[in-house]
């Protein structure tokens, strides 16, 4: 909410976040637990859904402060929102689908160790993040940003002055 002065933005970045691990964690139960695909079904480790969440939240808030720092460098230079996205998706696009799929093969790489808890995360790990980067980063978040247009940007006046003025970097 600070850096970019929104309240709905923070908000989408939630909603989004958890829909990435949802996606997650029901891959993993339909293929180790439920035993699609012809994997053995058994128990899934009590902490992984733990350890996805922290590593996976991580990543995908990387992704979407990259992503939404530039639309909203570009909104702030030229007061055109459907531009600002057409650019912010243009100049990070490729970057946030280059990092995911270096995540997503390391993570896979995981799946070819004989132990059961280092296939779970690494299929786990590599679900969570394709969805996150393919299909939320570069396709959820400009068209999300798209429809809320300058209402993304909006915030209450007095909860704007509480907030400290932070900027992600110097003009």
């Amino acid at each position: 909410m600070a850096v970019f002065r929104s309240v709905l933005i923070p908000l989408k970045a939630a909603l989004l976040n958890l829909l990435s691990i949802g996606a997650a964690l029901g891959a993993i139960t339909l293929v180790f637990q439920e035993g699609w695909f012809g994997v053995e079904p058994g128990p899934i480790e009590a902490y992984l859904p733990v350890m996805i969440f922290a590593v996976v939240f991580g990543l995908s808030m990387d992704y979407e402060i990259f992503l939404v720092s530039r639309i909203h460098e570009e909104w702030v230079r030229t007061k055109d929102h459907a531009l600002a996205v057409r650019q912010g998706l243009g100049h990070t696009g490729s970057v946030i689908s280059a990092a995911g799929a270096i995540m997503i093969v390391v993570f896979g790489a995981f799946m070819l160790s004989p132990e059961r808890l280092l296939q779970q995360t690494g299929f786990g790990m590599a679900v969570a993040i394709f969805v996150d980067a393919v299909i939320i980063r570069c396709l959820i978040v400009p068209a999300a940003m798209q429809l809320m247009g300058r209402r993304a940007w909006w915030m209450p006046e007095p909860l704007a002055r509480l907030l400290p003025k932070v900027e992600l970097e110097k003009h």
